[in-house]
């Protein structure tokens, strides 16, 4: 099999929201389970797939600038963790009126255990110099992009976030215990967790430390909320989510009780409550939550329901983070249709 073919076939069980560049959601079934299975992970793509090299610069105002390979990541203390990640449009279609940008339905999320090396310990080495300010990530894919005749993919994070060793953020060559195929980011990637998937930049080439704030067009102009009524902010972490998984949308289901299970994330806190309402305006119940077995992926819920009147029920779970951010009753519109973590609604037909 070609590595052509290899991407089609992997791309077969996936939603596609939009042939080239390749963009789909991963189906309703990829969210029971804890890890979601490579095939099955959503795919989000702002250019062609590039050609990589098989080299990572390292540079800007460093000390001692690095040029890596695949090989030299490896040979790295290596660091596997499960992480989830969300696309910054996942419920796009959910705001009204619809906002610019990729058609995203409810299912541009999914978690994969990565494994690279630390990205601090690239950093240490390399030497950053006292007045750096940014980290700048550069990726190997491009081409036009509104209007730019040809853009590549850059990112930038604070500094002092990227050289954090608690914050984990990883170059990531291996997911779900294989290497990284194309649609993921092969050879290697960056994964930051807590962030939308838009900073974990893909196929990396460049990483740079800067004296200065990065100002690219994927840092500032696009991927900021540009909300109606107050100042733009950039988008970071995702916002706390729940999600009901099983019964799905529409479903039949007997009299009787059933137990109604979910996930729920957030990159802003653990997720400390989920609760679940059967009517348009009724109360909140409050739902059994798992205890976090990985601390930057999602977690389980469930909720034991009885009910005994036939009819059709309105199912809505919210959820609540350490922080005390909870899920909104609306979508929060913005001109390009980020962050949606609207309570969402769906029903079941008890018979």
């Amino acid at each position: 099999m070609t590595a052509s073919e290899r991407v089609r076939a992997a791309r077969g069980a996936l939603t596609m929201v939009q042939a080239e560049p390749f963009n789909a959601e991963a189906p309703p079934e990829a969210l029971t389970t804890d890890i979601t299975p490579t095939e099955l992970h959503y795919v989000r793509s702002n250019f062609a797939l590039p050609e990589h090299d098989g080299l990572l610069h390292v540079g800007g105002t460093v000390a001692n600038p690095l040029t890596l390979t695949l090989d030299d990541l490896r040979a790295l203390p290596a660091v596997t963790r499960a992480v989830t990640l969300e696309c910054a449009g996942n419920g796009r279609l959910g705001q009204t009126p619809l906002p610019e940008g990729e058609p995203w339905g409810r299912y541009a999320v999914s978690t994969a255990r990565w494994t690279g090396a630390r990205l601090c310990e690239v950093l240490d080495r390399a030497g950053c110099s006292a007045d750096g300010v940014d980290v700048r990530f550069q990726g190997a894919d491009h081409g036009p992009y509104h209007q730019h005749e040809d853009l590549r993919f850059v990112r930038s994070l604070d500094l002092v976030h990227a050289a954090d060793p608690s914050a984990e953020i990883l170059i990531a060559y291996d997911m779900n215990g294989e290497p990284l195929d194309a649609d993921h980011g092969a050879p290697f990637r960056l994964i930051v967790p807590h962030w939308y998937g838009v900073a974990s930049v893909k196929w990396l080439e460049r990483i740079d430390v800067i004296t200065t704030d990065y100002a690219g067009e994927f840092q500032v102009g696009h991927y900021m909320y540009e909300w109606p009524d107050r100042p733009h902010e950039p988008v970071t972490a995702m916002r706390v989510r729940a999600r009901i998984t099983d019964p799905a949308p529409g479903a039949e289901l007997p009299a009787g009780t059933c137990t109604i299970r979910g996930k729920a994330w957030s990159g802003t806190g653990p997720v400390t409550k989920v609760e679940l309402s059967f009517t348009g305006a009724g109360d909140w119940h409050p739902a059994r939550l798992d205890i976090r077995q990985e601390p930057y992926a999602w977690q389980d819920w469930s909720f034991e329901w009885t009910v005994s009147r036939p009819g059709r029920y309105s199912l809505r779970a919210r959820a609540t983070d350490a922080a005390g951010n909870v899920q909104s009753e609306v979508p929060p519109w913005n001109r390009l249709g980020y962050g949606n973590n609207a309570v969402e609604v769906q029903h079941v037909d008890i018979r």
